[in-house]
Order: C-alpha cells, then sequence, then structure tokens
C-alpha cells in the first residue's frame, strides 16, 4: 500500500514531506481541516508509514451504511463528552503501538477556538503530539514537528500555533489558529 499511496499522491499533484517519528504511541493531529479532502491525503500519507493508526469520528457518522465506511477507514467512533478521553487513554494503555489521529479544529467551518481533547489525551496517556498538516498552496501533506513536553497547555497550544501559522487549508477562509493563545 506504501507505493500505491505514493502514486496516488503524485497523480493528484501532491507529495509526502517529513518523516512519521520514530514513537510508538502519540497522538497525530492533521491541520487545516477545511475539507473533506483533507481525510484523504492524510489517509495516503499515513499510508506510507507501516504503523497501527485509527482516526477519531464523531459517533453520529456510525449510522448504516456510514458505519461501514467508517470502520474500513480505520475510524473509531468517539462522543462529545469527556468521557471518551478515558476512552482513549485506555486504548493506549493496551497497546504497544497505537497511533491516534484527529483534527483539533473538530469540524470543516471556521472556529476561533481548537477542541483540547487531543491535548487531555496526549498529557493523560503520557504520549508525544504528533503535527500533521496538508498545504493546498504547496500540496504538501506530512509531519511539521512533535511535542514531547505537554505540561503547560498554554506553551503547547501556543507552540502548535507558531507551527500551523504558515499552512495553507483549501478553504483558507475557515482556518482559524485558536484565538485564546496568540
Amino acid at each position: 500500500m506504501k507505493n500505491v499511496s505514493r502514486i496516488i499522491l503524485k497523480i493528484l499533484g501532491w507529495k509526502a514531506v517529513g518523516e512519521m517519528p520514530p514513537v510508538s504511541k502519540p497522538v497525530i493531529i492533521f491541520a487545516p481541516h477545511t475539507s473533506y479532502w483533507d481525510g484523504l491525503y492524510g489517509k495516503l500519507f499515513l499510508m506510507q508509514h507501516k504503523m497501527n493508526y485509527n482516526f477519531l469520528s464523531k459517533k453520529e457518522f456510525f449510522i448504516f451504511p456510514l458505519n461501514i465506511f467508517f470502520k474500513m477507514y480505520g475510524s473509531i467512533p468517539v462522543s462529545n463528552t469527556k468521557e471518551y478521553i478515558d476512552e482513549i487513554v485506555s486504548v493506549f494503555e493496551k497497546s504497544d503501538n497505537l497511533h491516534i489521529v484527529l483534527s483539533p479544529e473538530g469540524k470543516r467551518a471556521r472556529t476561533d477556538h481548537w477542541k483540547k481533547g487531543f491535548y487531555y489525551i496526549a498529557k493523560k496517556a503520557e504520549v508525544p503530539i504528533v503535527l500533521g498538516f496538508m498545504d493546498y498552496d504547496k500540496k504538501e501533506c506530512g509531519i511539521k514537528g512533535v511535542i514531547t513536553n505537554t505540561d503547560d497547555m498554554k506553551e503547547t497550544i501556543t507552540e502548535i500555533g507558531r507551527i500551523y501559522k504558515e499552512v495553507g487549508g483549501k478553504h483558507p477562509e475557515n482556518f482559524s489558529l485558536d484565538k485564546r493563545y496568540q
């Protein structure tokens, strides 16, 4: 699948950049999330790396027949309640190799703040945050960096904002970094 995904990206005019860090259990965030196409490019990037990964998706999407697609895609249904954080931390604790992938924006529409579930999962599970991206201006997808110290939420979110500041979404008018930490 590694070569197939690389070929598909090339046909679509995209290239994968950055290397997946050698961590066995990270939370991977992908931003900006302004289009359904983001999932395709992110998945094609992830397929180029041998790893066990699952996407977090709203449990409301898991109705027939969409549930079949989402399960094949590698999605785990989660609720909008804070209990999902403990559920995902438990999944991490039971696994030696698991990469949880999600979008911190939580939706494709513009928002002035990011959902912090990814931060709380990483902190509670004591795993790093890997910063994945899709840049439509450059037609690149990949990894921008890794954050291993999550002791201070404000510092972590500010660093993430700095890293994503120059990344162009498909619909840039819908991409906004968390305004509380800028």
